[in-house]
């Protein structure tokens, strides 16, 4: 097995650990007081939102730059003046972020503000983590920055919400530990950066001036920036802790780590499809990326509607064993019902964004980017001050504009491309799984909701399994076969 092959195998299993720690924590742990957690799941989504406008795309030209500065023995001091560039950059966005107040006097009264001693010292670390991340990816290692950027933040909120709930420390104890996770995240990258390649601080501009080179750097890490504001999910966090209260926040956050199930199927994928795309993409063989765009796109909604079926089947016996909150949970079935279904369209459309991105057209992934995060703001602003909906609305925003994201890339892959993720199968998969959903919901309910919570998954997974015997869909057998599971654990 190949270098990048073992590393997107491991990549993948780091990141089911992570939504196994995740999921678990969200709804036996979390749930035991919403309001906390939503202050967490406020503090880092800010952060992450706010790290782009530091970093200021400049992450990405590490990757872009590397091997032609690799050539020239100039890597150390790309990376040397890029940890410069991101730390002017937070300087001068500190200044910003001081004197907004004075230019809009209600700043002060934000959340953002009030937890400004953490949120800042936060942006400049993550912001630096982004860049040691990217260039390290030229070295095709990608399982320890999985490690830093998967587990760290879920081990950083479990550990300090449990600091708090079942330690009776105080709150400022939790955030100290909090940050401390991020600040030891800081220093493994620099520490594994570093055994890969002894980091030499090199801050001469010469090489950059010569032959406007620093231009090109900075045009493209423009437009790397640009495509950041696509963060829907940190758009979300931040509106919500804004203008409903952390509890919606802590709320929303769970709900979250339960619809996150539905996309496992993409976990390490991308990394396998990239080259695949690149080469069809570079051979111009438009019929053979069809193919491959096709058979992608159905296993991932295959797999994406198994699992969503399981979740709303049993989500309602599921919140009977949360702790203390788990009706409040039970209230905003919905949500799931709404967000769930168009995170299943997300994974009907396949990799229609990397298709793009990996070709001379990325510029208009950044523009539907933009669409995306406007939108989401637009419809998050009237379903949160024009309707009573709350986190409903904010499920419907999330479902109109991730649709409106989708649809727009399919449409514009048909026409340059001549390719589409659509078959006619996946009309069938979504009869098959809607027939299962119902007849597992009819069939009559057992006093122990354990029973339930098993058993009504378990008639799903049957009913999809015979339809799927039937019309020969999706190749179960080759995914159970015994030499492809060896081959999955060969590391050599």
């Amino acid at each position: 097995m190949s270098v990048v092959a073992r590393q997107g195998f491991k990549y993948s299993i780091i990141g089911y650990i992570g939504f196994l720690l995740g999921t678990v924590s969200a709804i036996f742990i979390f749930p035991n007081d919403f309001e906390f957690y939503g202050k967490l799941r406020y503090i880092l989504p800010s952060a992450e939102f706010l790290v782009p406008f530091v970093v200021m795309g400049i992450s990405y030209s590490n990757v872009k730059f590397f091997h032609a500065v690799d050539k020239d023995g100039k890597k150390q001091n790309m990376l040397s003046l890029s940890l410069l560039a991101v730390f002017i950059n937070f300087l001068i966005f500190t200044v910003v972020f001081f004197i907004l107040p004075y230019v809009y006097p209600k700043f002060k009264y934000s959340e953002a503000w009030k937890a400004k001693e953490i949120i800042l010292p936060l942006v400049v670390i993550l912001s630096f983590c982004a860049v040691f991340n990217k260039y390290i990816s030229n070295y095709k290692r990608i399982v320890v920055s999985n490690i830093f950027d998967n587990l760290i933040p879920k081990i950083a909120n479990l550990g300090a919400f449990c600091l708090v709930i079942y330690f009776s420390l105080s709150q400022s104890v939790a955030f100290a530990f909090f940050f401390g996770m991020f600040a030891l995240m800081l220093f493994g990258y620099i520490y594994y950066t570093n055994t890969l390649e002894k980091i030499k601080l090199d801050f001469s501009t010469d090489y950059f001036k010569k032959d406007g080179f620093w231009k090109e750097f900075f045009n493209y890490s423009f437009f790397g920036f640009l495509g950041t504001f696509g963060n829907y999910l940190a758009i979300n966090s931040l509106m919500i802790g804004e203008f409903m209260g952390m509890e919606e926040n802590g709320i929303y956050a769970v709900l979250y780590a339960l619809i996150s199930l539905i996309s496992i199927p993409q976990l390490g994928l991308f990394n396998v499809s990239a080259p695949i795309i690149s080469k069809n993409l570079a051979d111009g063989d438009m019929e053979g990326l069809d193919k491959f765009h096709k058979k992608t796109s159905l296993t991932l909604y295959f797999l994406g509607a198994v699992l969503f079926s399981c979740i709303m089947v049993g989500f309602p016996y599921l919140t009977q064993f949360m702790p203390k909150n788990g009706t409040m949970l039970r209230e905003y079935e919905p949500v799931v019902w709404i967000w769930g279904s168009a995170v299943l369209l997300d994974l009907a459309t396949g990799f229609n964004g990397n298709i793009i991105s990996l070709s001379r057209y990325y510029k208009f992934n950044i523009l539907v980017m933009l669409l995306l995060a406007g939108l989401t703001i637009g419809l998050n602003l009237y379903f949160i001050k024009n309707t009573d909906l709350k986190l409903i609305g904010i499920a419907l925003s999330t479902a109109i504009s991730l649709t409106t994201y989708n649809v727009v890339k399919v449409v514009f892959n048909y026409i340059m491309f001549k390719v589409s993720p659509l078959t006619i199968e996946m009309i069938f998969v979504s009869i098959i799984c809607t027939l299962a959903i119902t007849v597992a919901i009819v069939l009559p309910n057992f006093n122990n909701n354990f029973i339930n919570l098993f058993y009504k998954p378990a008639v799903v997974l049957i009913l999809i399994f015979i339809g799927n015997y039937f019309t020969k869909i999706f190749p179960v057998e080759d995914y159970l076969n015994m030499n492809f599971l060896r081959s999955m654990f060969k590391f050599k």
